[in-house]
């Protein structure tokens, strides 16, 4: 198993959940004012998705009302308000506390605390480091793929689960605050010190942490000109970045455009990345307690290089969006297995003890009108192994390459 400091999985995905679907701007004003927009515009401001068969849900104001009800008691409104989800069967909804909904907003804006290393459990049970970040504190202080990591501050690392390691290395201690109050944002600058080994050879390394951008995106040449555009998530300027990659490949140039393991992320940056190969037009519909609303894309895209899109059942959320617009505007070739099936709209309501609850309220259809909540996209061309040699044959056959 692997993990990553980019994010911490909350404590949602313990029922089901996955790192819910964030639509920019409902962080920064529907979880403080419990609103959404009303009005339909080119580019609406939808609220948080997240996806799962459909099923009963909690109502808003009965989970606020058995928060302040808790806290009256002297008891943990988070502790409430989960229960009351739980027992709702809203199988996406989700309860976060304050530092955790902070840190997954952090995520979503594309940077993090850390030291810029992602670790991994080996067969044998030891913790190894996966990669590093370019330019990471991790990397200028040496540390490389391969090394292992037996302690953190002097603390043993040999039985405790990967995402233990990853709280260490950004500094979480296991409480909701820190001496000073501010949480695991005051990590910033502070060292750890790692015990690593190589080649049988131990050392003590002292990393500083530091703010760090994730790397949703990266983009790699593969022949003829044509260019693989991996994204893992998309986070804020995701979808920039892949405009500006189609942007920079070569006049007629075919892209492979990577969805593997996506797990979604701001819907706003997936309509973004589907403009770059759309000239306008219908991304999405989607419905918030009966209201049809829709995404469009911005005019101006490349309508003519040849696209093949990779998924597989880890591509979710936002992805799944993307990839099922540009299959049904043919726009693209979609190659791989069926998609994870995470449609459904939630949207985050604040809780008297600053704690925020993601409640389903609705779903998203692609601009075909098919429903991708428990259904998933399915591909045009189905292939299990060596998914990404067969998408690369088609993006030759489809002229993409020389």
């Amino acid at each position: 198993m692997s993990g990553s400091e980019s994010y911490r999985r909350p404590r949602g995905l313990g029922r089901g959940a996955v790192l819910t679907l964030v639509f920019a701007s409902v962080l920064a004003t529907a979880a403080a004012t419990d609103s959404l927009p009303h009005s339909e515009e080119k580019t609406p401001r939808p609220p948080v998705s997240s996806a799962g068969p459909a099923g009963s849900t909690a109502d808003r104001e009965e989970v606020a009302r058995a928060a302040a009800e808790a806290m009256a008691d002297g008891k943990s409104g988070t502790e409430a308000a989960e229960e009351v989800v739980s027992r709702s069967g809203d199988r996406w909804g989700a309860v976060y506390d304050k530092r955790e909904y902070e840190e997954f907003r952090q995520a979503l804006d594309g940077e993090y605390t850390g030291v810029g290393l992602w670790a991994r459990r080996t067969a044998g049970g030891l913790v190894e480091v996966a990669r590093v970040q370019a330019a990471g504190p991790a990397r200028k202080a040496g540390i490389g793929p391969g090394d292992i990591i037996r302690s953190i501050d002097g603390t043993s690392v040999a039985k405790r689960p990967v995402t233990e390691v990853m709280a260490l290395l950004r500094g979480d201690r296991g409480s909701a605050e820190d001496a000073s109050g501010a949480g695991s944002g005051s990590a910033v600058g502070t060292e750890v010190a790692l015990v690593v080994e190589r080649d049988g050879e131990r050392r003590t390394v002292s990393v500083r942490r530091a703010r760090i951008g994730t790397e949703s995106v990266t983009v790699d040449a593969i022949g003829g000109g044509a260019r693989q555009i991996k994204v893992s998530a998309f986070t804020k300027g995701s979808g920039e970045r892949v405009r500006n990659a189609v942007k920079d490949a070569p006049r007629g140039a075919g892209v492979l455009l990577d969805l593997r393991g996506n797990a979604g992320g701001l819907v706003t940056e997936a309509v973004t990345a589907a403009s770059a190969f759309l000239d306008g037009g219908l991304v999405a519909t989607y419905d918030v307690r009966g209201e049809q609303r829709a995404l469009y894309a911005d005019r101006g895209g490349d309508t003519g290089r040849p696209v093949v899109v990779l998924v597989d059942g880890g591509t979710m959320s936002a992805a799944e969006l993307l990839t099922g617009a540009l299959q049904d505007r043919g726009r693209s070739v979609t190659v791989g297995s069926r998609t994870f099936g995470k449609g459904s709209v939630q949207m985050p309501s604040s809780l008297p003890d600053g704690s925020v609850a993601e409640l389903t309220v609705g779903h998203y259809s692609t601009p075909a009108g098919h429903g991708v909540d428990g259904r998933g996209v399915t591909p045009d061309l189905l292939v299990g192994k060596r998914a990404q040699e067969r998408a690369r044959t088609v993006l030759s056959g489809l002229g993409g390459t020389e």
